[in-house]
């Protein structure tokens, strides 16, 4: 990367959940844009970069691959994010300290204090999760929406009556909280049939790069050309009337390429994009429902970068919730999907800065 010329950003805050496909980036700082925002676009390659207003400054929302981690870095320097971050206002020689969760907290810190010199503080993955989505939740508007027959919907949250919810994060596995206040949560299932074996398998069946290629191709597939409906199997209107099952009920992902002795040369990339993510979300939204009729919660709020841009996941998603809870129990989604476990760690800073951000987990004043 370039050198470029620097910029120093008022950035008091920044904070990163390195998982094992992708790095989510957030800072804060007083202003929307930086000057060298049109020099970022053409050295900074991130996956995604937008911005977000909150009380007294901005807060800035940064995506890249894992194995992209070295960019991140370059953007982190370029942008000097760092220089101002977990450090004494009244003592400017003091080291700076960068929190960082997921696994890649542990992985990467060697490489932190080699490429930009600064010291990861590890925060646990499972508390910034659930810290994470209050504060969203709470402070921005808008945050949660429902997603029912391909409409999207806000939804109004009262802070006074959120909890308890379960916050279901699908990164690259899915993990389920049960969040019943601040500071009160609790890690209660989980399953490693998430994003990345979504990817992992659409790269192999698919030849797709990304996983946003597989969610590309996925709007242009048909699943009645790959998995296997009731109405496959019988063969007579009359019997499927009988069997009292709706005729487009579908009863095997990717069934047709045994029931019509197929290969992977005779199926669409585009239709192998759709059953995959069928499938994997049908699964996550069954284990959500049966957690939320576990423990009796009606709300459901999911996270994670799978669901970004993904509608077969909304749709699928909702539908399954709706179906497996009879109705009791409603999916909702939230817009920072991927920021979450980011924004959890960004809220561990010590208020040394007067900033109105909450950080009710940690009993800690209302501002920082």
């Amino acid at each position: 990367m370039a050198e470029g010329r620097r910029i120093q950003e008022d950035v008091p805050y920044l904070a990163l959940d390195i998982g094992g496909s992708l790095i989510k980036l957030v800072y804060f700082s007083r202003s929307e844009q930086s000057p060298a925002e049109e020099d970022d676009a053409n050295l900074i390659k991130a996956l995604e970069n937008t911005s977000h207003p909150v009380h007294g400054g901005w807060l800035h929302f940064v995506k890249f691959e894992t194995r992209e981690i070295n960019q991140c870095l370059d953007f982190i320097k370029f942008k000097q994010l760092h220089c101002q971050v977990g450090t004494d206002p009244e003592n400017k020689q003091t080291a700076a300290k960068v929190k960082v969760t997921g696994s890649g907290a542990h992985k990467f810190a060697d490489l932190f204090m080699e490429k930009i010199g600064v010291t990861v503080e590890k925060e646990d993955e499972m508390d910034c999760l659930a810290v994470g989505a209050n504060f969203l939740l709470k402070v921005f508007q808008n945050e949660a929406f429902t997603f029912i027959e391909g409409e999207k919907e806000s939804v109004d949250i009262d802070e006074n009556d959120l909890f308890p919810y379960l916050l279901v994060n699908i990164g690259s596995g899915v993990s389920i909280h049960k969040v019943t206040g601040d500071g009160t949560s609790e890690a209660v299932d989980g399953t490693r049939i998430g994003g990345i074996a979504c990817w992992g398998l659409g790269r192999l069946l698919t030849k797709c790069k990304s996983f946003n290629e597989i969610v590309e191709l996925s709007k242009y597939g048909s699943l009645k050309r790959i998995d296997l409906f009731v109405e496959d199997t019988f063969g007579d209107q009359k019997y499927v009337d009988k069997s009292n099952a709706p005729p487009d009920m579908n009863i095997g992902s990717f069934g047709k390429a045994i029931s019509e002795n197929r290969t992977l040369e005779d199926c669409k990339a585009e239709d192998i994009s759709l059953s995959l993510l069928e499938m994997i979300s049908q699964n996550i939204g069954q284990i959500a429902s049966l957690n939320a009729r576990i423990y009796g919660i009606q709300r459901i709020f999911f996270g994670g970068s799978f669901i970004k841009d993904n509608t077969c996941a909304l749709e699928t998603l909702s539908s399954s919730v709706h179906f497996q809870t009879n109705g009791e129990a409603k999916a909702m989604f939230l817009q920072h999907e991927g920021f979450v476990g980011a924004v959890g760690a960004l809220m561990r800073y010590e208020n040394k800065h007067g900033l109105l951000i909450k950080d009710e987990s940690q009993n800690v004043d209302t501002t920082l």
